[in-house]
């Protein structure tokens, strides 16, 4: 046999029980923001171009555009359509950029833990270090948000062999690392289990257009098509979930923006078929479920 994870068991999808989102939902819809904070002159971060030599301005500069524009021209989208989102933060943004996580704050938004930097991979961390890092993301958010984070998607989705039994021993709730099913999945930890919620690695912005470099318009296409052929499968009576991930330094660029609001208007209007929720309320309510519901 080849080797395994042992986080989980198989189990197809026709098998999978039937159960409903809040107000009997079958779909449920939330936003993942992620603000991040890079080092200058150093270490990991997205292109927009092949960088040069360190200190690569284009491309430092071109990722703070996200948090100095980006972002505040996405909370005015996201006010304009009343939509709630979960905001995937990097720690380091307390010393960057406290405002704009205020204004998520101020919003209601969920903040849910995203490492301390995205110039960093917990995956090249030996145990001690890694959970000295989880660690010390927490206690910040904890600090500044007056409530422990529930959720944690790791820098660049990488983990460690240990990262699932660190997230569950330091207290958390779910994990956005996982992106294996369409339905939340409780995961086996040393410390008991930790349930994962779908995170997109389609519907993101960052493999569709900086990695693929999809147009503006096909990327918001695909955020219309995926929630289309979505509300076709549910009438299966099996529930799902579809995240978009969202970048503010790509989809914060004004031509990027304006087709964006284009989709999520679309989305927005059918709210009377779905529900629009945080990735931790999904969370919250498969935890109330029986066992045996849930993969």
């Amino acid at each position: 046999m080849l080797p395994s994870h042992n986080r989980y068991d198989y189990h197809p999808w026709p098998e999978r029980p039937l159960y409903s989102w809040r107000g009997g939902a079958k779909l449920a819809v939330y936003l993942g923001i992620n603000l991040e904070h890079f080092a200058f002159g150093e270490g990991l971060g997205a292109e927009l171009a092949p960088g040069g030599p360190q200190p690569d301005v284009l491309n430092y500069a071109w990722r703070d555009y996200g948090n100095r524009v980006g972002a505040w021209r996405l909370i005015e989208l996201l006010d304009a359509l009343r939509l709630p989102a979960t905001v995937l933060l990097n720690s380091a943004m307390y010393d960057h950029a406290p405002s704009l996580v205020a204004a998520h704050r101020a919003r209601g938004d969920e903040i849910a833990a995203h490492g301390r930097t995205n110039s960093e991979r917990q995956s090249t961390m030996d145990e001690a270090t890694e959970r000295a890092m989880i660690a010390e993301v927490t206690a910040a958010i904890a600090s500044a948000e007056g409530a422990r984070p529930n959720g944690w998607l790791s820098p660049w989705i990488a983990e460690s062999h240990h990262t699932p039994d660190l997230l569950a021993e330091a207290g958390y709730r779910y994990t956005l690392n996982w992106c294996a099913d369409d339905q939340p999945i409780w995961l086996r930890t040393r410390a008991g289990r930790l349930l994962a919620v779908p995170y997109p690695q389609e519907v993101n912005d960052i493999p569709a257009i900086a990695v693929r470099k999809d147009s503006a318009e096909q990327f918001a296409a695909m955020i219309m098509a995926d929630f289309e052929e979505r509300l076709r499968q549910i009438q299966d009576g099996r529930p799902q979930v579809m995240g978009i991930a969202l970048h503010p330094y790509l989809v914060g660029q004004p031509y990027r923006l304006r087709a964006l609001r284009g989709a999520l208007e679309y989305i927005a209007a059918r709210q009377d078929l779905v529900w629009f929720a945080t990735a931790g309320q999904i969370a919250e309510h498969v935890a109330t479920m029986p066992d045996g519901m849930v993969s």
